[in-house]
């Protein structure tokens, strides 16, 4: 059963907790900060010494009280499991590790499994709202057994926008229906990038065309195509009207790669999102406008790496 998504508007009535973060690259960076901000009591750990609390994994795990939350956010693959894995030879039965990274849901499950056999607690969430989320707030969607998720809600209320929990956080289902979801709405966002792209470099071959920005611009209240990624779009093209520093190589993160690949596995048409997965493997070959500005577009959202213009 789910958790309900009714909750007050102010942290402020949860009790404090006090948490663990590994991983301080720049969104759990944020996320420190914005959690510290709601009122929880965060000790961070990353390699990099200049941004972490403490220097070891077993200093963090002395630090944070027990039954301990323990919150991943690394790249998912490799990375990911060999912290899931260490944290199960160190942790205490009871203790909660939510993977707060991109991971496949199909990893959650197997160290959801492996972390169940010594009696430690597994959850997973996506995560969006990039670079941000710090200002912002991120969306949020878990997948775990409901008492996890209702333990972890004071960090998911810190975490999310203020208002309606609704809005921006819901318990998915179990173990890997959150990373089911962010993988779902990344495809999503491939193919919505995608198509403002291609709308760009159509405009762009229009001699007719004297205002290109503007045009967009005009776009942002009151259309039905306006949204945050077209805010962003107008922002990449103030700071870079003709996107010149930028190449038009696209890198994907592996979300679109598996969203295609269980829409195959279901047999569910996924048209667009397979186009817009292909478009950035083309990327690499040719010279496209439509693909520097897709380029453009993940540095804004999520401060995603460009690749300087040749």
């Amino acid at each position: 059963m789910a958790v309900p998504n009714e909750a007050p508007q102010r942290r402020k009535e949860f009790i404090p907790v006090h948490i663990g973060l590994i991983g301080l690259g720049k969104m759990g960076f944020n996320m420190r900060e914005r959690m510290r901000n709601g009122g929880i009591e965060v000790t961070g750990f990353d390699r990099n010494p200049d941004v972490a609390d403490v220097a070891t994994l077993d200093e963090l795990i002395a630090a944070v009280p027990a039954p301990r939350l323990i919150w991943v956010m690394v790249p998912s693959g490799e990375i990911t499991d060999a912290v899931i894995t260490e944290l199960g030879t160190k942790l205490d039965a009871g203790d909660l590790v939510i993977d707060g990274g991109n991971s496949r849901f199909t990893e959650d499950q197997k160290h959801g499994a492996a972390l169940a056999e010594k009696g430690i607690r597994f959850a997973d969430c996506g995560v969006s709202g990039g670079v941000w989320g710090l200002q912002n707030g991120y969306g949020l969607m878990a997948g775990g057994d409901a008492a996890d998720i209702e333990r972890a809600l004071p960090v998911f209320d810190a975490l999310r926008p203020a208002g309606e929990r609704a809005d921006s956080f819901v318990h998915v289902g179990g173990v890997g229906a959150g990373h089911y979801a962010k993988m779902v709405h990344n495809g999503i966002e491939y193919g919505l990038m995608q198509a403002y792209a291609e709308g760009y470099e159509l405009l762009a071959a229009k001699e007719i065309v004297a205002d290109l920005p503007g045009t967009f611009r005009a776009w942002q209240k009151g259309t039905v195509v306006r949204s945050w990624l077209l805010d962003l779009m107008v922002k990449a093209l103030d700071e870079d009207p003709g996107l010149e520093s930028i190449s038009d190589y696209v890198e994907d993160s592996g979300e679109g790669r598996w969203t295609v690949e269980e829409a195959i596995a279901n047999a569910v048409p996924a048209p667009a999102i397979t186009a817009a997965l292909f478009a950035r493997f083309s990327s690499r070959e040719d010279n496209s406008p439509a693909m520097k500005m897709v380029s453009a577009l993940r540095h804004q959202f999520g401060g995603h790496a460009t690749r300087p213009a040749k």
